[in-house]
Protein backbone atom coordinates (compact mmCIF):
# COMPACT_ATOMS: atom_id res chain seq x y z
CA UNK A 1 0.00 0.00 0.00
CA UNK A 2 1.27 4.00 -0.88
CA UNK A 3 0.13 6.51 1.22
CA UNK A 4 1.30 10.30 0.91
CA UNK A 5 2.09 12.48 3.96
CA UNK A 6 3.23 16.17 3.63
CA UNK A 7 4.86 17.94 6.42
CA UNK A 8 4.52 22.02 6.76
CA UNK A 9 8.32 23.89 7.22
CA UNK A 10 8.51 26.41 9.47
CA UNK A 11 9.92 29.83 8.87
CA UNK A 12 12.67 29.07 11.55
CA UNK A 13 15.23 27.08 10.29
CA UNK A 14 16.27 25.51 13.83
CA UNK A 15 12.33 24.46 14.18
CA UNK A 16 10.60 22.34 12.33
CA UNK A 17 7.03 20.68 12.47
CA UNK A 18 6.46 17.17 12.56
CA UNK A 19 2.91 15.88 11.18
CA UNK A 20 2.39 12.68 11.74
CA UNK A 21 1.29 10.44 8.63
CA UNK A 22 -2.15 8.81 8.26
CA UNK A 23 -1.89 5.21 6.42
CA UNK A 24 -4.47 2.46 6.40
CA UNK A 25 -3.62 -0.17 8.89
CA UNK A 26 -3.38 -3.53 7.08
CA UNK A 27 -1.69 -6.69 7.46
CA UNK A 28 0.68 -6.20 4.22
CA UNK A 29 3.76 -4.24 3.98
CA UNK A 30 3.20 -0.82 3.85
CA UNK A 31 5.59 1.80 2.27
CA UNK A 32 5.29 5.43 2.83
CA UNK A 33 6.18 8.07 0.26
CA UNK A 34 6.72 11.99 1.14
CA UNK A 35 6.55 13.88 -1.64
CA UNK A 36 7.45 17.54 -2.86
CA UNK A 37 4.37 19.87 -1.93
CA UNK A 38 5.00 22.28 -4.79
CA UNK A 39 7.54 24.16 -6.53
CA UNK A 40 9.91 25.54 -4.84
CA UNK A 41 9.28 23.96 -1.43
CA UNK A 42 11.29 21.49 0.03
CA UNK A 43 11.50 17.71 0.14
CA UNK A 44 9.99 15.91 2.98
CA UNK A 45 10.93 12.51 3.92
CA UNK A 46 9.38 9.96 6.45
CA UNK A 47 11.36 9.23 9.99
CA UNK A 48 10.76 6.45 12.21
CA UNK A 49 10.77 8.88 15.21
CA UNK A 50 11.95 7.61 18.69
CA UNK A 51 12.29 9.18 22.63
CA UNK A 52 15.67 7.75 23.41
CA UNK A 53 15.44 8.21 27.48
CA UNK A 54 15.01 4.95 29.44
CA UNK A 55 12.86 3.18 28.36
CA UNK A 56 12.87 3.82 24.72
CA UNK A 57 9.72 4.77 23.98
CA UNK A 58 8.64 5.22 20.30
CA UNK A 59 6.91 8.52 18.67
CA UNK A 60 5.39 7.08 15.37
CA UNK A 61 6.43 7.91 11.70
CA UNK A 62 6.34 11.54 10.88
CA UNK A 63 7.32 13.57 7.85
CA UNK A 64 10.38 15.80 8.48
CA UNK A 65 12.51 17.86 5.64
CA UNK A 66 15.01 15.92 4.52
CA UNK A 67 18.00 17.87 5.80
CA UNK A 68 17.10 16.81 9.66
CA UNK A 69 20.21 16.81 11.36
CA UNK A 70 21.44 15.86 15.17
CA UNK A 71 21.06 19.36 17.55
CA UNK A 72 17.96 20.50 15.79
CA UNK A 73 14.69 20.99 17.24
CA UNK A 74 11.83 18.99 16.16
CA UNK A 75 8.39 19.39 17.48
CA UNK A 76 6.40 16.26 17.37
CA UNK A 77 2.64 15.75 19.05
CA UNK A 78 3.03 19.22 20.04
CA UNK A 79 6.21 18.71 21.87
CA UNK A 80 9.77 20.27 21.24
CA UNK A 81 12.15 17.54 21.21
CA UNK A 82 16.32 17.56 20.16
CA UNK A 83 17.40 15.34 17.80
CA UNK A 84 20.49 13.42 19.28
CA UNK A 85 21.09 10.77 16.20
CA UNK A 86 19.65 10.17 12.84
CA UNK A 87 20.34 6.57 11.46
CA UNK A 88 20.02 5.21 7.88
CA UNK A 89 19.20 1.38 7.23
CA UNK A 90 19.66 0.05 4.48
CA UNK A 91 18.30 -3.53 2.78
CA UNK A 92 20.30 -5.56 0.13
CA UNK A 93 17.82 -6.36 -3.03
CA UNK A 94 18.91 -7.64 -6.10
CA UNK A 95 22.36 -6.90 -5.81
CA UNK A 96 21.76 -3.74 -4.13
CA UNK A 97 22.10 -1.87 -1.05
CA UNK A 98 18.62 0.40 -0.88
CA UNK A 99 17.18 2.78 1.84
CA UNK A 100 14.54 0.90 3.82
CA UNK A 101 14.12 3.22 6.78
CA UNK A 102 14.86 6.40 8.43
CA UNK A 103 15.57 6.66 12.81
CA UNK A 104 15.95 9.41 14.30
CA UNK A 105 16.56 9.21 18.04
CA UNK A 106 15.57 12.55 20.09
CA UNK A 107 15.28 13.61 23.62
CA UNK A 108 12.82 15.73 25.21
CA UNK A 109 14.21 19.31 25.20
CA UNK A 110 14.13 19.45 28.59
CA UNK A 111 16.70 16.53 29.36
CA UNK A 112 18.75 17.43 26.64
CA UNK A 113 19.60 21.14 28.58
CA UNK A 114 20.03 18.94 32.09
CA UNK A 115 22.38 16.93 30.48
CA UNK A 116 24.34 19.96 28.79
CA UNK A 117 24.42 21.10 32.50
CA UNK A 118 25.62 17.68 34.13
CA UNK A 119 28.23 17.89 31.31
CA UNK A 120 29.59 21.08 32.13
CA UNK A 121 29.52 20.95 35.71
CA UNK A 122 31.79 17.57 35.04
CA UNK A 123 33.95 19.19 32.40
CA UNK A 124 34.47 21.90 35.55
CA UNK A 125 35.56 19.52 38.02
Amino acid sequence: MMACCTGHYSSLSHLRSAQPCSYPRTAQVQTIVCKKRDKGERDFCSYHVTLITPPPKNLGIHCLPLNTQCGETVTVKGEPYIVSAVTYRYQLRKGKYEPCQTRLDVLSAGRYLVNLYLQNLLDQS
